[in-house]
This record gives C-alpha cells, structure tokens and sequence, in this order.
C-alpha cells in the first residue's frame, strides 16, 4: 500500500480523498451554520425558529436545499445565459478552494504552502468578479446597482483586512498558517496568542470580516429595503443557491482565520491540556456565533456610513498599526513580544 501511494497514481488518490474530505466537513458544517444562524436569530426575538423538520428542526436547511435544487431555474429573456451560470459557480468554487490552506491541527492542512496567506486573499478577491458577472448578467439595473456596490464594499474591507494580517505577519516572519498558529505556541496557553499583542486589531478583523462577507449590520449589497435583494435578485432554484452556499462558506473561512491568525488554532488555551483540532472546531464555532449575534442584534448602516467607517477610520488605524508593530518587533520590545521570529515563531 505505502508503494502504492509512493507513485503518481497513488498520490492522486490520496489528495483526491484529502480534497472530498475537506470539501465534505465544509458542505456538512454549513448545514449545521445555517440552523444556528436562524436559531440565534430566534432566540434573540423570543420565537422558535425552525423546529419541524427532523429532531429539533435539525433537517430543515436539508429541506431548503433539496426544494431549490428542484425549482425550476427562472432566467431572465435578457440575460447573458453563459456568465449568468458561470457567477454563482464561480462565487461557489472559489470560497471553497481558499480552504485548501487552512489547517485544522499540526499537518492536517491540504496544501501547506508558505504563503498561504497570499493564497486565500487571492481567492477572496476573485469572489468580486462573481458578484459583478452576476448582477451584469441579469440585464436588469437593481442586481448591476447591488454588484457594484458589493465590489466597492469588498475591495475596501480588503484592504483593511490585508494590513492587519500584515501585523501577524511582522511579528511571525512568514506567511505560512502553521507557522503562525506555532509562533503563538507557549507556557502561558490563550496569554502567548495574538489577541493580547495585536489587541486593537482583532475588534478591526472582526468588524471587515463582516463587510467583507456582505453580513448585517453591512449588508449593503444585498438591502432587501432599498435594492429588492441585491445582485441575486434575479437568480432562482440552484444558482441562487450556490451564491448562499458561497456566503456562508466564506463566513466560516473568516471565522476560521480570525482562529488561527489570533486565537491559537489548535492551541489549547489552558496550560497542561492537549492541543488538538477539537480546539481549531471550537474556536470556529464561537466566531461563528459571533457573527451571528451581530447579525440579530444590530441595525443596518447606510451605505455612506459604511464606505466612510472603511477609508477614514479602518484604513488609517491599521496601516497605523502595521508601523507600530513594525518598529516594537525591530527593537524586540518587552523582550521580542512582537517579534516571534526572535523566539523560534
């Protein structure tokens, strides 16, 4: 069996079944994303949320994805038919290849490359051109509005995102996720991660990470109110679909870095306890619940406030930063506690 697995063949098997594996945990934890994301939202409102379908109400996002896989697909008569289907299967494939670089516990990533970090920036960007294919193709002028604006919000959160991450960065000397879950690696457990060094940029992260995946309160591009429901008013059954199949994986993708860039990974937070994915799975599921209370708790912005919050407070903040941690990790200040580089990070 190794020999097998030693040859060309055998090595296309084993990361096939890698690449299933990864795609299925993060098929199944959107079912389960779905369902706490509606029942956090119900118990914020006092009501029951989905409770019918299956124990609990656990099959009822199962329900809604089998009834728009068999609802016709509507297409409007004026629609770019080729880059009207090519949108949402574009938006659907690159969330889902940025998890190629996510590790889940020491060598448990699909594709450890050094600069991973460039790698799901570059997947995130390309999800714009997904939004903008499909509110053109639609032929109509509330999706084209709706994708312009998710473009202009998108590409402002990035840039706020990226200068953060180039604060991790700075501190770990390397791109590599790994590398940076070890550089928060310690005896003093949740004290040696990234949260308490780059303390003012988490609540940062946190507040892009909701622009960058269109959540409430700037849920702009997608204003039910104002833009019927943004660049996928038009779409229908499958296709709309896999726009929120998109949403959703991006969500946990953020989630899922907020993890690993500031929160340990795998790391256990106590001293003494055994590191493990469990932990990585933990962290998720809490960020996630984050984003949802968010999205329960607080009104919507205007879209003036919103652009004005990204280019005048967030993009001066953390370019400010990254000069701050560039300078305390040069000079090892507090004994290299911005320089993990210095300390076998």
């Amino acid at each position: 069996m190794n020999e097998f697995f030693a040859t060309g063949m055998g090595t296309a098997v084993l990361v096939a079944a890698q690449t299933l594996l990864l795609v299925g945990f993060v098929m199944l934890s959107m079912l389960f994303l779905v369902y706490g994301d509606r029942k956090i939202w119900a118990a914020v409102q006092m009501r029951r949320g989905p409770n019918v379908v299956g124990p609990w109400g656990l099959l009822q996002t199962v329900a809604d994805a089998a009834k728009y896989v068999f609802k016709e697909i509507v297409i409007p008569a004026g629609a770019d038919r080729p880059v009207f289907f090519l949108a949402p299967m574009l938006s659907f494939v690159l969330a889902l290849m940025a998890w190629a670089v996510i590790p889940f516990d020491d060598g448990w990533v699909l594709a450890n490359i050094n600069v991973a970090i460039l790698f799901v920036f570059a997947m995130s960007s390309l999800e714009v051109y997904g939004v903008i294919m499909g509110g053109w193709a639609s032929n109509s002028k509330y999706p084209f509005l709706g994708s312009l604006r998710s473009a202009a919000q998108m590409i402002s959160y990035e840039v706020s995102l990226g200068l953060i991450i180039i604060g991790i960065i700075l501190s770990t000397g390397s791109m590599n996720l790994s590398a940076i879950v070890a550089a928060q690696d310690g005896n003093l457990g949740l004290f040696n991660w990234y949260w308490l060094p780059h303390l003012p940029m988490v609540a940062l992260f946190f507040i892009s990470a909701l622009a960058e995946t269109n959540r409430p309160p700037f849920d702009l591009p997608e204003a039910e109110s104002e833009l019927v429901a943004g660049f996928m008013v038009e779409y229908s059954s499958t296709p709309f679909l896999l726009f929120m199949a998109g949403e959703y994986i991006a969500i946990y993708l953020m989630c899922a870095l907020m993890s690993l860039l500031f929160f340990g990974g795998w790391l256990s937070p106590i001293p003494g306890l055994p590191d493990g994915w469990w932990w990585m799975i933990a962290k998720m599921a809490f960020f996630f619940f984050l984003f949802a209370m968010v999205k329960a708790i607080t009104p919507r912005y205007r879209y003036d406030q919103l652009m004005r919050i990204g280019w005048k407070v967030f993009l001066p903040l953390s370019l400010a930063w990254v000069v701050i941690v560039a300078f305390l990790a040069k000079f090892e200040v507090f004994g290299g506690f911005w320089a993990r580089w210095t300390i076998g990070g």
